[in-house]
Order: C-alpha cells, then structure tokens, then sequence
C-alpha cells in the first residue's frame, strides 16, 4: 500500500467519525422532538403535512400498528413507481421518447427502490424517463432512507422506555426524518455536487459527432430491450460503426445526493459514479464517499444519547469502524499488490507479469486506493453505488466486498437498517456472555429473554438463507445459467454476489452476470422484499417487547456493554456468523479463484 493511499484513507475515516458526533446528536434531538433551528422554518410544512393526511402527531402506535403502518406504506411506494415505468411513454419529461418499461423489469425496479437496493438491471440513461427517476426513483430514495431509520428509532425507543405500549408513531417518524434530515443533507450537497460538474438539467440529450467512426459489436435486444439470446444461451451481437454519439444528461445532482445519503445507490446513468456526470472530481468523489457512511455512522451516537449513555453508541460505532477498517485493508492491499498477465508479441505465444496494481475497471481519476475504498464502503452501507467495477477486481479484492454484504450490511449499514442489524447482533453477544456465566443477559437494562432471542435468530437467518437458496437455484438452472458471460469458477461468484447483494438490499453487482431477464428480475426482487421486511417486522416485535419492560437494576454480575472486551465479543459474533455461514460458498467462488491464479 502506497503512502498516498494510507493518507486517503486515513483521512476518510478520521473525517468521518468526526462528523458522528455533531451529526448523530442533531438526529437525536430531531427524534425527541426537541428544537433544532429548522423547526421555525420548516414547522408550518410538517403541520401541514398532518394535516393533508390526517395523522394525529401526538397519538403513538404499537409495534404491530406501527409495523403495519410500514408495510402499506411501503407497499404503495412499490405499486406507484410499477405504474409509472409502465406508462412513462405517454407521460412527459421523457426528451429521449423512451418507452414503457417490461412488466418483470419494472417488477423488479419497484421493489428495488422501495426496499432501499436499488439494485438496476437496466441501463437508467437508456431505460427511464427524466419523470420517472425524479418522480417514481428519487422520491423512493427518500421515503426509502426513511422508513428503515424510522424502524432503527422505534427500536431505540424500546430500550428506552419502560413499562410503555407504545414505540412512536410511523407518520411522524417518516417526515421528520425526510423534512429534517434527508432533505436539508440533499440540497446542500446537491448544490456542491454542481458546482463540482455534476449535471442538473432538463435539456435533452446531446448529439454529437465522434472524432473517429469506430466499428463495434452491437448487442441484439428485442421489442423490450433485453438481449436476444444465440443457441448457446450467448447474447447475440450484430457489426455496426459509431460515427456520432448520443450524450445522456438529465437532472442527476438532485439524484446523487440522496441516493448516497440514503444510502440508495442507484445510479442517474448506468456507469453509476464511475461517470464523469455523477461524479466528476476527486472532491466529488470523497464527498459522495462521506455520504454512504455518515448518516449511518452517526445513528450510533444518536442511540447512545436516546438511551441515556453515549457509551453504549461509541461501543457500536467501535465495533463497526474495526471491523471496516480491517477489510478495507485487505481490498487495498488485494488491488494494490493484484498483477495481471498481458499478452506479448504479435503471434501472442509469449505472456508476461505486469505489475503496479491492479487497474481493469478502474478510473484512472480515482485510482486503486479511491476505488478499493469505495467498493467496500459502498457494501458496508446497503449503498450499492459504485466508482468502479467489482467484476475486474482480483478474486481477494472482490471477496472483501462481498462477505461484508453477506455480514448482513451492519458494518454500518443502511441508514437505520444497518443500526437495528447490529443491535440485532448485540442481542445475541449478550446471550451467549449469559450462558458463559449462568445469567440471564440483559443490554441496556432490558433482560433478553426467548421471545427476542427468537426475533434476532430469525433476523440473522432470514438473508442468509435467500443468499444460499437463491444461488442453488441460479447455479443448477438453465434460466440462472444463462445469464453468465464467465463460466466456471468466476460465473459462480457472479450469481453469489447477486443473490447476496439482492437478499441484504446492497444493490450492487459483478456486472459480468447479465440480469435483466424474468428469472433474474422475479427472483431477486422476491429476495429484497424478504430481506428488507422479513427483518423490519422482527425488529419492530423486539422494540414492543422491550419497550414493556422493566429496567433492570446494575448488579455485580452485569456485563458492562461498553467496555473493549464487548466491542471484541460483538465483533467475534458478527464475523463467527458470517463465516459459518459464508465461508463454504465463498470456498466455491473467490477463494478457489484465487488459487487457481
């Protein structure tokens, strides 16, 4: 690892645990409902939201109404943004006259956004309308962010209280959240964003001639877009020669904003943040950096305010940040030191060992460290944005990212999901430090008993098992198989990133795996509605249990939840599971690949 690099990175990481803490408390005080300065200018706009929708901000709710609650709402957002990529054609703003989109793929696209993947198996610039991403994609990036740090809150409050029935009311949780912190965030950073050379504009597309006409294999598709598939079950291609180039543009700083605060990712154009209009500079770049992980970060120091004990939060927050830094290292160092062999010689009979890093599918702008960084920031959060390809990297390099999407995103995570996924596995160190000393565990003096022992098991099943069974599925069948353009050992690891990044709502991909077909589109999007609320709902079922409860009194025998020796126990567990889990399957891909090299 070069020095300029440790720089880098060192920065990052000190820059963003600075921000946790001015950050995490103004959340904090948004939550409590307490003053924060934008209350006086923004107060009439979230009244009148009540009101328009008839919500009653001081009548809290249950888990089960507040569950429910989620869920409709959640379900609406899948249904409106289905709608409206079907019949974006007759709709305006849509300069490039794109039609409506193909009922799996917009399946696919719905559930996506709304479930916080945003996962794309289209080309954005080529697929939707200037409408449907502000109207149908940003607005789910929003509401999206929303809804799992509404569920994180809830969750917090029920380690909180005592003796309650309640853990908060859904309505106002989702608009103070978006009105208060998402929005405010998005517009200063869309403005920076062009400033930095970000496009944000509703002209049409550009057309210009290319300085040299270039011959090129054109992929077949069909009346819907998608390839058309030879005999093999290979895309088909037809010769064809550039001479002028079409160049999207459209209002993407808006987009970009809070597709990474929200820890979204998807992207306005289909190269995602590699492109030089979604992320143009290397301040762009370490901006947009910050924002994957910040929100995130900061929701541990908003957890430890809410419970009476920053501690608590800076222990979490601990736990996350080692955890991350120590992958990161390995990516790096895998990218760094990763030689590729290139062909020499006319008659390519000779090869030889090129050194300096490996940079296939890198932007020479960002380089290794910029790259390596962002690849496994981006699978720490449930982000999925990308500023290079996770499909060039070396077997090493793209195992990093991956086991931390298998980790369950809690390595901060998504905004609020990565928080109560976390939490989730507290739980579980606390009662396997119970049964080590004979007592009942208890965190944050709530005793954890069957029923949230239950609730955690199953959030920390759920996604590994649509991972594992997912990828059966697309390895033994011919439509799975299909998609492959790697076969073997790499083409393995392509369908196990997709069903990991779809099941624990990352989002991102190994691009080599073509996925924009009924299979692909149906499966994964059935894995991010199981992994998203097969896990909220759980989560929701411990915040009301505990929320009932008493506050234990501190004994003699209580486990201090803030000390090292925890952060090392939570972060054994979180590592133990995801290898137990993990490792026979990463055995298959990455890890085999590796030593075949």
């Amino acid at each position: 690892m070069t020095g300029n690099g440790v720089l880098q990175l060192a920065f990052y990481t000190i820059v963003l645990l600075a921000l946790a803490k001015p950050l995490g408390a103004y959340m904090a005080r948004v939550y409590d409902g307490r003053p924060i300065g934008l209350d006086r200018a923004l107060g009439w706009l979230e009244r009148l939201v009540y009101r328009g929708s008839g919500v009653t901000a001081e009548l809290e709710m249950g888990w089960k109404t507040y569950a429910l609650t989620m869920l409709l709402f959640n379900l609406a957002g899948v249904l409106a943004v289905y709608a409206l990529q079907r019949v974006q054609g007759v709709l305006p703003l849509n300069p490039a006259a794109l039609g409506a989109v193909s009922p799996d793929s917009s399946f696919n696209t719905a559930v996506s956004f709304a479930t916080n993947t945003n996962w794309q198996g289209y080309g954005a610039e080529t697929t939707m309308s200037y409408l449907t991403q502000m109207l149908a994609l940003t607005v789910q990036n929003f509401v999206s962010a929303a809804s799992g740090m509404a569920v994180a809150v809830a969750l917090i409050r029920g380690f909180a209280r005592r003796s309650a029935e309640t853990i908060g009311n859904f309505w106002v949780d989702l608009t103070r959240t978006t009105l208060y912190i998402l929005l405010p965030l998005s517009f200063v950073l869309a403005l920076v964003l062009v400033s930095q050379g970000v496009v944000q504009t509703f002209g049409p597309y550009a057309k210009v001639a290319v300085v040299q006409p270039t011959a090129y294999d054109e992929p077949v598709t069909d009346k819907d877009g998608k390839p058309v598939l030879d005999e093999k079950g290979q895309p088909k291609t037809k010769k064809s020669t550039l001479t002028d180039q079409v160049i999207a543009v459209g209002p993407a700083a808006s987009q970009i904003a809070i597709k990474q605060l929200g820890t979204n990712g998807g992207g306005f154009f289909n190269v995602n943040s590699a492109h030089p209009f979604e992320n143009p500079t290397p301040l762009s770049n370490f901006l947009e950096l910050l924002a994957i992980l910040e929100i995130s970060a900061a929701l541990c120091y908003t957890f430890g305010l809410m419970v009476g004990d920053t501690r608590q939060g800076w222990a979490v927050l601990t736990a996350m940040t080692v955890v991350f830094v120590a992958l990161l290292v390995v990516c790096v160092m895998a990218e760094q030191h990763g030689s590729v062999f290139v062909k020499q010689g006319v008659d390519h009979t000779a090869s030889s060992l090129q050194s300096g890093g490996n940079m296939e599918g890198k932007e020479v702008r960002f380089g290794i460290a910029n790259s390596a960084l962002w690849a496994t920031a981006t699978t720490s959060a449930s982000n999925g944005s990308v500023n290079a390809m996770h499909d060039s990297f070396t077997p090493i390099g793209g195992l990093v990212p991956m086991w931390l999407i298998q980790l369950g995103e809690v390595i901060y995570g998504g905004v609020g999901s990565g928080l109560y996924g976390m939490l989730m596995f507290a739980i579980i160190a606390v009662f396997v430090a119970g049964l080590m000393v004979g007592r009942t565990p208890e965190y944050l003096g709530k005793k954890i008993e069957a029923y949230e022992m239950k609730m955690s098991s199953l959030v920390i099943l759920v996604t590994p098992a649509l991972v594992l069974i997912g990828t059966s599925v697309g390895v033994v069948t011919a439509a799975g198989k299909a998609g492959i353009a790697n076969p073997g050992i790499h083409g393995f690891s392509e369908i196990l990133y997709a069903f990991s990044s779809a099941s624990n709502n990352n989002g991102s991909a190994f691009a080599g795996l073509s996925t924009n077909t009924p299979f692909y589109n149906i499966a994964l999007g059935l894995c991010m509605l199981f992994g998203r609320y097969w896990l909220a709902v759980p989560v929701l079922a411990i915040a009301g249990a505990l929320a009932r409860k008493k506050i234990v009194p501190v004994g003699a025998g209580t486990l201090p939840t803030h000390t090292p020796l925890f952060v090392g126990l939570l972060v054994g567990v979180v590592l133990l599971v995801g290898a137990l889990t993990f490792v026979p399957a990463l055995a298959l891909g990455p890890i085999v690949e590796h030593l075949t090299w």
